[in-house]
This record gives structure tokens, sequence and C-alpha cells, in this order.
């Protein structure tokens, strides 16, 4: 046992060491002002803090290798656009990429700062802008580490190398048989999930489908019979991508979600979409029936979710402020600009749905700011991933009291999420409530909730034009604080630069490349961009439901072509 532990430990340190040089040899990223709340602390935790999500073993990925022979791990990932993490433990270990406890020892996750954290290139100087919107290429990521388990699986040398790697130099026949099973246990949810969900078309950098891939692991993956907990016919292609949202000021909106289904401003309705992102992103989670639970199901039966992690993850995000434009901002141009941006919107301005007005108050001393719903005329996809059903296997018939219905056999995968974030929220937080809860249900009696959990009635609530033909497709309209920083535009990615925001969509461009290099003057993604071999092709408002619309938001494209440099520019500052 010693020796077998000597041989996995010295194979672990080899093979993160040699990653380690690779992530410190770019030079640093300059830094931006993000607040004095965001300190140097605050990031190293944001980069690293376990939410629960458990992708595979840890010594697994190390031991992993790309078809040309490289480690899987090698530059810190950085080949799908990761950042380095300078401070990772182990080392090698890209912005976001966790270690946690599972049940075959240390294993690597992700948490929100994988998605979340941007790079940007200038006049040959990388800046790192904490909380904005990743330029990551999540799908070939998840296509490749599918390939690369594969590969292991179906070429005996291969296997025999990965062995080596994982239990020793001298694995006996019986280790080799475990570590097989195990691997081929880990492989069948995890293909089957890539060969139903990974869409044909790519998502491509900085963009996926995320509510489409968090309802496939959910019904797909989770819910069904054990041992595999597999309901293949669940999965369907993730068709909807969308950019990633920057997270400065997040907490603070009243609604999230693109098509602001979650309600926030809380902390307990902050837990309820963090938990709902984290059973997307390789979270454990298999409920099970259970007539002695309170609600009838064992929702922590076999789950992940770190609670103590993502509560700490959001009042990380709380400190993170919007980036501060860290270039020369023509001043005089942008007072005009700002007197612009406070012009009724009819008049190009920006204020009525982008400004700062007071949202919902959660509790007197919890305010938020008004995050309005409103259909701009931009892609319809995502509307139809909202409207998937689902067998609802073990979670046929369960319900929440008083916040939900009983699931039927066939439910929509969004009322299935719900189920399941509220069940393990308050199986984990309130089970003395819930027994209360119970009682009072049978005798007709009011919700005895507190004030916080009360809220949990509104945590999640369907956009109301899916309750019957969709005539509308509404999507959120958040203050655009650091929104220089946030490119590609439109909630779909589908426009480059702000500059070209302002231009009606027939004169918008068609198809543009995507990566990390920065356009100052028209504040957005480059022309030319060298980091991926990736050109986004658009389609115009004839196809609003291609998914990669560039539609609506014909805001602005009236203004005289000196109003818009005067509204960029103050756009620049906030």
């Amino acid at each position: 046992m010693k020796t077998g532990f000597a041989s996995w430990f010295g194979n672990m340190v080899l093979a993160f060491a040699m990653l380690a040089p690779l992530a410190l040899s770019a030079a640093a990223p300059l830094p931006i002002d993000q607040g004095k709340e965001w300190t140097a602390s605050a990031r190293k935790d944001f980069y690293s803090r376990d939410q629960g999500s458990r992708i595979m073993p840890l010594r697994w990925i190390a031991a992993l290798k790309q078809a040309n022979g490289e480690p899987f791990m090698a530059a810190n990932l950085s080949r799908y656009g990761y950042l380095p993490n300078e401070e990772s433990r182990p080392a090698g270990l890209p912005v976001g990429f966790t270690v946690g406890s599972g049940s075959n020892g240390q294993e690597i996750g992700m948490n929100c700062s994988a998605c979340h954290t941007r790079q940007i290139e200038v006049n040959g100087n990388s800046y790192r802008i904490d909380g904005g919107p990743g330029i990551v290429d999540f799908q070939s990521f998840l296509a490749d580490l599918d390939i690369a388990v594969n590969a292991v699986l179906i070429d005996p040398q291969a296997f025999t190398e990965f062995a080596s790697s994982v239990l020793g130099p001298s694995p006996t026949p019986d280790e080799q048989a475990k570590l097989r099973e195990a691997l081929k246990a880990w492989y069948l949810p995890y293909h089957t999930l890539m060969k139903g969900a990974l869409p044909s078309s790519p998502w491509g950098p900085a963009r996926l489908d995320a509510v489409a891939m968090i309802f496939n692991r959910l019904t797909g993956l989770d819910i069904g019979p054990p041992p595999t907990y597999l309901i293949p016919e669940n999965i369907k292609p993730a068709t909807a991508p969308v950019r990633y949202p920057f997270l400065w000021n997040a907490a603070v909106q009243d609604k999230t979600q693109w098509p602001g289904f979650s309600s926030n401003g809380n902390n307990i309705l902050g837990l309820s979409r963090n938990l709902g992102e984290v059973y997307g992103v390789f979270a454990v989670f298999h409920p099970k029936k259970d007539a002695w639970r309170l609600l009838g199901v064992d929702y922590l039966h076999h789950n992940s979710a770190n609670f103590q992690g993502l509560n700490a993850l959001e009042d990380l995000v709380r400190k993170i402020g919007p980036p501060k434009w860290p270039w020369k901002v023509d001043q005089a141009l942008a007072s005009k600009g700002k007197a612009i941006f406070a012009r009724k919107t009819a008049q190009g301005g920006c204020a009525d749905c982008h400004g700062i007005t007071p949202g919902v108050t959660r509790f007197p001393d919890q305010k938020t700011w008004n995050t309005p719903i409103l259909d701009v005329g931009t892609d319809s996809r995502e509307y139809e991933i909202l409207a998937w059903t689902a067998k609802t296997g073990v979670l046929e018939g369960a319900k929440i009291p008083f916040l939900t219905q009983p699931l039927k056999p066939v439910d929509t995968a969004f009322n299935i999420l719900v189920t399941s974030v509220l069940g393990s929220i308050l199986q984990h937080y309130v089970p003395v409530l819930m027994k209360a809860e119970g009682q009072a249900e049978a005798k007709g009696a009011q919700s005895p909730f507190t004030p916080e959990t009360e809220s949990l009635k509104d945590a999640f609530k369907i956009p109301p034009l899916m309750l019957g033909p969709a005539t509308s497709y509404a999507y959120e309209s958040r203050v655009l604080e650091g929104i220089w920083a946030a490119a590609p535009y439109l909630h779909n990615g589908s426009v480059p630069t702000l500059a070209e925001l302002l231009k009606p969509v027939a004169e918008r461009v068609g198809s543009f490349k995507v990566g990390p290099a920065y356009d100052l003057v028209n504040v957005g993604l480059a022309v030319d961009q060298t980091k991926f071999d990736y050109t986004l092709q658009t389609t115009d408002c004839s196809d609003r439901n291609s998914g990669n619309s560039r539609c609506g938001h014909e805001f602005g494209t009236t203004l005289s072509p000196d109003e818009k440099k005067a509204l960029l520019e103050y756009l620049k500052t906030l």
C-alpha cells in the first residue's frame, strides 16, 4: 500500500511539475482596476474555490494524452482559451479548474471563474478581466476529452501507458482490470452526453448553450435507474449558444439568465442559480425515492454540490467591480455621449433599458437593480430549449410543498431542474422547517417559510410566453457597467463590437473571427484574430431562429456618426 501510494504521488507530482513551467512562461497580464474590494486574495480564492464539480479523478486527467502525444493538460489547456493560474495547487491547472474529494480520490472540477474570466490583447499586451465573459472553446474541450478517454479504452498500448501513469510502473492485472472498469463506467455517461448533446455546428469560442447542457446532464445522466442512471432519450442537441454573461453586478440584478427566468437579489436565490449551474458542469447528482425523507426524495443521496463553496463564490462575485477602461478617454467627447445615453429610447438613448433603476426589494436591506426583460427582436432559439420535455425518471411524482406541483411521468426539463434545485437546498438547509411544512400542508395551513426561504417561491419562473404559443422572445437588459469588456454582443454573441451594434441589421457584418485581440476604436473584437481558427457565421432577420441570428436591437442606429462616436466614448467609461 505504501509503495502504491508513493508511486501514485510521484506520478502526480511529475505530471503537473512538467506543466508548471509552461504556465509561467507567458508574460503576466497587466492589471485592470476592478474596485477596492477585488483584492489579490479574493482573486486567488475565486480562481480555485471548489463548488462541487467533479470531472474525473485528477490522476486520470494528468495521465491522458492528446492525439499528438502531448499531455492533455499541457499548457494549462490554453489551446481552448483557458488561462494560467500561477497559484494553482497542484501546479498546471488553469483558472477555474478546481480540486475536490470524490469517490476515486482527488478529482478535477470547474467553478464559475473558468468561464467568467477574460483576457484581451492590445498592442502586444494582455489584460486580465475577472468576472468577464470567457473567450474559451468549451465544446472542443468536451469533445477532445471524450476522444482522449476513448483512445485509452480502445488501444491496448495506450491503456498500458495510462495504467502505469495512474497506478505506478508495475500494476497488477487485477489493478488494471479494476481501472479499466472504472474508466468504462466513467466513459459511458460522458460519451452518451457528448454524442447526443454536442451540435454539428460548433458553438465556437466565447459561447455555449448552457441551458441545454444543464437540462441534458440533469435529465439524461442523473435521474434514470441505477446503476447507470441514464435516460439517453432525454438528451437533445444543444443548438442555442449564448455569450457568457459578465459577473460584476450580477448579484444585484433582480433577474438573471438571458430569458430572465431566475429571480435574484438575496443569498438563497443566488444559491439557487449557482446550484443549477454546478449541476450542469460535472456535479454528481443521483437523487432517489425515499419515503422516510420529508420530501419523499433524498436529493442529497449522491450529491457532490459544495454548498459552502457555492456561497463563498457568490460572496466573491459580489466583490468583483466592473473593469475600468485602462486607456485614455476623451472626456469632452464622453460627456456628449453621456447626454446621448440619457435620452429616451426613441431618440437613440440607452438609459430607459440599461440605466440603474430600483428593482424588486427582497428585504429592506437588500436592494436590487431593475433588469427589464424585453423582446427587442433578437435570436429566438433559446426558447425552444426552454420548452423541452423529458422523462422524469426517479423524480416522477416529486414535489416541493407550497413551491412546485408533482412531476408528471413526462414533464418539462425546466420543472425537473426547479424541483432538483429547490429540493436539494431545502433538504440541505431546513429539514426541521420542512417537517413543519409537511404538517402545515396536511392541515391546509399557510406556509411557515422564513422570509428568506419564502423567496424560493419565485426562484425560477418560466417566461409567461412559454405557457402558450410563443409570440415573443424576451431577454434581459442589463446595466451596462463594464460593457466595453463583454464582446461579442447580443445575448447570443452574434455582433462583434459596439460600433457594429449601432448599425442597422442589414449593415452589420455577417461573419467575424472570435478571439482575444481587442479593438479600442470600435470597442469589441478586433477583425484579425490568431488565437483560434474559428469564424462565426451569423444569419439575418430572415432566420431569427437559427441560434446565430444578428437580428434585433436596432437602437441608436439612426444617430449621426458623430453621435455614435460620442456614445461609444461614454460607454468606455461605465
